[in-house]
């Protein structure tokens, strides 16, 4: 597998992808909102790689918004229902969801800068929340580009990433790092949680 996996080969899927067409890259990132174990990086990088940083960038941001947003639309709709009422019960979803009542815009936008945030739970949790439609939308497109940009930015040049051993070691790194800021910040978010909960049920007694 390893062996086959060479520069060339690579270079052929790629323009094998680019024949089925932009729409193609649109719908791909549109699913992998409903399907999380499409992998959207591999995605990002593939229309990146077959269309260019803008373009790539572009298809990607377009499928991405526009599958969080059904999804959440989605369980606006059908949340009243027994299956996402026993999901809305579940202790840490709850927690999430009263926290984005309270924070609105502001969890919800990192959340979905951080990578390998699972975006189903993101979305999931915003639709059963009390947050306006609108607001969902615009957090989807300013949040989304920043991750996506440079998923893009590493897939438009991935010749000579590949070809490279310092830049590639450096992509690596890179990508470790951002993991290791997103885990970060998600732990201090958990923290803030648990302490904005706890001060509004220490308010509730007082009242």
């Amino acid at each position: 597998m390893l062996e086959w996996m060479t520069i060339d080969n690579i270079e052929t899927i790629v323009e094998k992808y680019k024949l089925l067409g932009p729409f193609f890259g649109i719908l791909l990132t549109f699913l992998e909102s409903f399907i999380p174990v499409l992998p959207l990086f591999v995605i990002i990088i593939a229309n990146a790689a077959a269309y260019g940083l803008f373009w790539g960038f572009l298809l990607s941001w377009l499928g991405t918004v526009a599958g969080s947003y059904m999804f959440f639309l989605m369980i606006r709709m059908f949340g009243k229902y027994r299956l996402f009422r026993r999901i809305k019960e579940q202790k840490q979803v709850k927690k999430l969801i009263n926290w984005v009542d309270i924070r609105g815009f502001t969890p919800l936008f990192v959340l979905l800068c951080l990578p390998f945030t699972p975006v189903v739970v993101v979305n999931t949790v915003a639709g059963l929340s009390n947050i306006k439609k609108k607001y969902y939308f615009l957090t989807l497109l300013i949040s989304k580009p920043i991750l996506i940009f440079l998923i893009s930015y590493l897939g438009s040049d991935l010749r000579d990433i590949l070809t490279s051993p310092v830049k590639l070691i450096i992509s690596a790194v890179i990508i470790l790092i951002i993991w290791g800021i997103g885990k970060l910040i998600e732990h201090i978010l958990n923290k803030r949680v648990e302490r904005d909960l706890r001060e509004i049920g220490k308010l509730r007694k007082h009242k």
